[in-house]
């Protein structure tokens, strides 16, 4: 069979018309070229050990991808961005956007055979969503006045002003909904079900032994008729790239989630498999990797020296070297895959200058030996004279090309780096609950609107233990503000404007480094098909017997 490859890079963000009516029926799918094949396994691997598999806890890309097809949200996004009925099967928009009235699906049943309803929803957005997940916590816990579940199908939100962008967030990643009985009463974060979930999505959680794989079931009572075609799915854990693609080579998986830069051309020249690219991730989508600051050290408040690290980045070395082309410069605090939000003009905003971020570093009371080497301490505010310039860098094991390249950028303006790699949940733990860090990398997913993923990373209010917040403890009550007054603008211009204004602000007060927005190519043996670029994206897929 020759390559087929499928482009689903999100380029635009699609409006919502806030006027009541009902959902539109979900977009019909492209046929198959042949026909599905029913049953069989699809193994897939995957580069960390999640530690968790409720995805509701936590916006960890790491738990999200191991976990969400096993659970369900409100709606389903296309492809492009497009709301479809998923637990909720139709919707009116009220009010002008400040009332959203969702009729749930009849029938819906848990893994276990208990019933679904509204009170299921209420309480995971009340009990778990707005309190643990980063995302959902920053924008819609900030803007909601309340959740009524009137009867078992019907579930209401209600905002104190119109608030435009809720549909993009109420699918299985930004909002997935979790059983009522089974948490209830306990800390949904530590809850022992976190380890064997139930869901309603469209595989059902059959064991997980940490450190070595997930196994999957089909869900013969799953609401979407005929789906899944696989019987199983196994997500197998192998933290090297290179593991990874000798074992789809060898025929020991199926699907990798990314492929390793310098194997990228072979790969895709070979019949053997094919190839889908997208920005769309389990865990969110247009993500840009992102350098925070810990604003609680002496060290980094002043602005100064934040600004010359960002100088010292050659972000282009970074799209060539570690992502071999496969991404873009990150030339604003929010994606270009939010196009209304986007500036590319920005003042002042720090592309590679290494001068700048040297002449910085002097200003800034860091001096540099005259043969060179590392910089430090000259009358700097809280750190000794004499304190050389010695930073930690943390970073996910799977992070540590950008962690190697960061260093040694730093390394040519007089910065020392220690690299640290953390797995994803001693990462969250330390970053979020301990603080115990001075510079990390994070893979920030912006979402389709600047509500999802960006504002997260700025409020005040988000600084947090709950992981993938405001990692940086950043504090503007002017950029508190202008967030929540984009959230009640319905007016795109307008809330372009705002986003405009809040950008420009974070790039003079440079609480993080952009570094760059990243897509992904996902392959799998050319004998599976119609995989979609989500965390449901096994949901369609079929598998033919190897030949």
């Amino acid at each position: 069979m020759g390559v087929r490859r499928s482009a689903l890079v999100v380029t635009a963000v699609v409006a919502v018309v806030l006027a009541g009516c009902s959902s539109p029926d979900p977009a019909p799918a492209a046929p198959p070229v042949d026909e599905p094949v029913r049953g069989g396994t699809l193994v897939v691997a995957i580069d960390s050990d999640p530690g968790n598999l409720n995805p509701a806890t936590t916006t960890s890309g790491a738990v999200h991808t191991a976990s969400e097809l096993m659970f369900n949200g409100l709606v389903g996004l296309t492809p492009e961005l497009e709301p479809v009925p998923e637990l909720a099967e139709s919707w009116e928009v009220l009010e002008d956007g400040a009332l959203y009235r969702f009729t749930l699906r009849d029938g819906v049943t848990w893994h276990d055979g208990q019933p679904f309803s509204s009170a299921d929803v209420k309480y995971s957005f009340e009990e778990v969503l707005l309190k643990l997940h980063s995302r959902t916590q920053a924008s819609v816990g900030s803007a909601i006045e309340s959740i009524t579940a009137p009867d078992p199908l019907t579930v209401e939100f209600r905002f104190t002003e119109p608030y435009a962008p809720l549909l993009q967030q109420l699918d299985v990643t930004e909002a997935p909904i979790v059983p009522r009985h089974i948490y209830e009463g306990t800390d949904p974060a530590t809850n022992p079900a976190n380890q064997a979930p139930v869901g309603t999505g469209p595989f059902r959680f059959v064991s997980y032994t940490p450190g070595a794989e997930i196994r999957m079931a089909r869900n013969a009572e799953y609401f979407e008729p005929d789906l899944p075609h696989l019987d199983e799915v196994v997500m197998r854990v192998l933290p090297e790239d290179s593991s990874q693609v000798n074992a789809l080579r060898a025929g020991e998986v199926d699907w990798l989630f990314g492929v390793p830069g310098a194997e990228r051309a072979a790969l895709e020249a070979d019949p053997a498999f094919e190839t889908l690219q997208t920005s769309i991730n389990p865990g969110g989508s247009n993500c840009i990797m992102t350098v925070s600051f810990n604003l609680d050290r002496p060290v980094f408040q002043d602005v100064r020296v934040r600004r010359a690290i960002s100088f010292a980045l050659d972000r282009q070395q970074f799209v060539d070297r570690v992502l071999f082309g496969e991404g873009r410069v990150a030339d604003a605090p929010i994606s270009s895959g939010i196009p209304f939000a986007h500036v590319e003009d920005l003042e002042n905003y720090p592309f590679h200058d290494p001068a700048q971020a040297e002449r910085l570093l002097d200003e800034a009371g860091w001096t540099r030996p005259a043969a060179g080497g590392t910089r430090a301490a000259n009358g700097v505010a809280g750190v000794p004279d004499g304190t050389p310039l010695a930073i930690d860098f943390l970073a996910f094991p799977s992070f540590n090309q950008y962690a190697e390249l960061y260093r040694a950028q730093l390394a040519e303006v007089g910065i020392d780096v220690t690299l640290q790699p953390l797995d994803p949940p001693v990462f969250a733990q330390t970053v979020f609950a301990q603080r115990d860090f001075d510079t990390n990398i994070i893979s920030y997913c912006n979402g389709t609107d600047p509500e999802i993923g960006v504002k997260r990373q700025h409020l005040s209010t988000n600084i947090s233990a709950t992981p993938f917040s405001n990692s940086s403890a950043y504090r503007n009550p002017e950029v508190d503000a202008l967030f929540e007054q984009a959230a009640g603008t319905v007016d795109q211009d307008e809330r372009s404007e705002l986003y405009r204004r809040i950008q420009q602000i974070a790039v003079d007060d440079a609480p993080y480094a952009w570094v760059v927005e990243t897509t992904s190519t996902r392959i799998f043996r050319s004998g599976c098909q119609q995989f979609g670029p989500s965390g449901h994206f096994a949901k369609t897929a079929y598998c033919t017997p190897p030949q």
